[in-house]
């Protein structure tokens, strides 16, 4: 699973990426501490952006594969 913050600013950027058989691994400028990324199943993931501010204001996606 993948997730992604678009900002008209600074384009698309990889946040960090998950799978059943890694730990979250994060993209530089990104961390657990404010992206908290939970995988309760192998088809459903949840991001939640911790201590929101202004600087957070984005369009977030998620992606999967088969892979």
């Amino acid at each position: 699973m993948l997730w992604y913050q678009r900002t008209p600013r600074n384009g698309l950027n990889l946040v960090a990426s998950t799978s059943p058989w890694m730990q979250n691994s994060y993209e530089e400028g990104y961390n657990e501490a404010k992206f908290e990324i939970n995988r309760n199943h192998n088809d459903h993931s949840v991001m939640t952006i911790k201590n929101v501010t202004s600087k957070d204001a984005a369009t977030y996606f998620c992606a999967a594969s088969d892979h």
